[in-house]
């Protein structure tokens, strides 16, 4: 590189964002992602035997998905490419693949293919590299912030491995914001900044795991101070709330925790009175109302559930007014709903039910699909007929249950006897837990008919 060349990359390193600067060189400088990265994690052993398949990111906004493409390609020594699938058409697709071709031909170089949004990646597109990504010519990498089981192509999903990226911890944004306070080369090292402990607890707090939205504060609070002459820049809390643009949770130790169990038991205890108190607490301590509504949601479900089915419904409702109308207004819709769910009737079945099931499955208790109840169009496809399928064990078929009393045939649906949900007697749960009481009824029935039908007797 000639010397104006290198005087041209030093205005451009001058002008690009904090958060571009710092963007980690190495897989060591990486922060976060233990649970993919870590010692012995699959990403790690794909990486150190350089087995690299195609993957897709997905994750909150600014958890690394983009830094962590570029590290693989450099790790790898892959040339890398980078578009959006929102704007890239099917002659650019055209155009890296014969290129990424050429590559591999001529200096024996693979290619990294990166995609950000890969969600909206269009059928054409797709049809286009599927081919070369198949044959391993091309390796895509996509990042969305979308679940991309519902969200991205089917086939690219399957030729993909997934991973998703966690929001950054309070630790790791701490981490990060330090080393871009020391870094000379492309931080603030050079300056004289004091950034207090309490500062950098409030960016690690309010920037939600997104380490570019905590380095952009940084980056206000210290350009804003150089503008104003000042020889040592002093970053406190008040600073460093001003630079982010929110107010932070002012609680004593532990009082964010604190105050949401708080909030959580009062409910959960059918107090509203109580309930309000510490919503009221929340919100005048700072506490992001999004925060609130995402506590309610889960409590509408693990402590009220299906004996008033309508909280679910409040709760949903809550948050989605909350998103559209904000402070100072929202805390009368959340005092609404935090007061209907502390006097709905209360019941833990669902949660008690599905942690059970769970369990049985992780354990490795799993239960194989009845024949009679497999999907018919692969029974068919294997060529087992429907009376053939009672000889596998059950000398049972499948019973269509509208044609029963009730709709309901007794048929049983699991193999074994398993008690999951177990209703209370309270609110809608009791016309559930009279419905329990009509299928074991009717499965008593549908047990006695099969065994009349075998000419056995009692």
């Amino acid at each position: 590189m000639d010397l104006w060349a290198a005087k041209r990359e030093q205005k451009r390193d001058a002008v690009r964002p904090l958060a571009l600067r710092m963007r980690p060189r190495t897989l060591e400088e990486y922060a976060g992602q233990e649970h993919i990265l870590g010692p012995g994690k699959l990403l790690r052993r794909m990486l150190a035997a350089d087995a690299i398949t195609s993957l897709i990111f997905h994750g909150p906004p600014g958890t690394g998905k983009t830094t962590l493409a570029e590290l693989i390609a450099n790790h790898t020594k892959r040339h890398f490419e980078r578009e959006n699938a929102a704007s890239v058409g099917v002659k650019r697709i055209r155009e890296l693949i014969d290129e990424a071709v050429h590559r591999l031909e001529v200096e024996g170089r693979r290619t990294i293919l990166f995609l950000d949004e890969i969600h909206r990646f269009s059928k054409s597109q797709q049809d286009v590299l599927l081919g070369d990504v198949e044959r391993g010519l091309i390796t895509l990498i996509g990042a969305t912030t979308e679940n991309p089981l519902f969200a991205v192509n089917s086939a690219l999903v399957s030729r993909s491995t997934l991973f998703r990226l966690e929001s950054l911890s309070e630790e790791h944004i701490v981490r990060v914001l330090r080393q871009a306070i020391a870094d000379k080369e492309r931080g603030y090292g050079e300056l004289d900044i004091e950034a207090s402990d309490d500062a950098l607890k409030v960016w690690a707090v309010k920037c939600d795991g997104d380490a570019r939205r905590a380095l952009t504060a940084l980056e206000v609070a210290v350009l804003s101070a150089t503008k104003e002459g000042a020889a040592k820049i002093v970053i406190d809390r008040t600073v460093a709330e001003d630079s982010i643009q929110q107010k932070a949770a002012v609680y004593e130790a532990d009082g964010h925790y604190d105050s949401a169990s708080a909030m959580i038991k009062s409910i959960r205890g059918g107090d509203p009175n109580a309930a309000v108190y510490w919503i009221a607490h929340m919100l005048s301590a700072g506490e992001d109302p999004r925060f609130i509504c995402r506590r309610l949601g889960i409590l509408a479900s693990e402590d009220i559930g299906n004996a008033d089915p309508r909280g679910t419904m409040v709760a949903a409702a809550c948050w989605e007014m909350v998103e559209r109308v904000g402070m100072p207004e929202a805390r009368i819709i959340i005092a609404q709903c935090a007061i209907y769910l502390a006097c709905a009737p209360k019941s833990n079945a669902s949660y008690l039910a599905i942690d059970e099931a769970m369990k049985d499955v992780e354990e490795g208790r799993t239960i194989p699909v009845p024949v009679y109840i497999k999907d018919g169009n692969v029974r068919k496809a294997t060529g087992l007929s429907a009376d053939a399928a009672k000889g596998f064990g059950s000398g049972k078929a499948y019973v269509y249950s509208h044609d029963a009393a009730n709709a309901l045939s007794g048929q049983d649906y699991l193999g074994v006897e398993k008690d999951y949900f177990r209703p209370t007697d309270r609110g809608h749960e009791k016309a559930m837990k009279q419905w329990m009481e009509m299928l074991r009824e009717a499965r008593g029935s549908e047990e006695e008919t099969t065994f009349r039908r075998d000419g056995q007797t009692k």
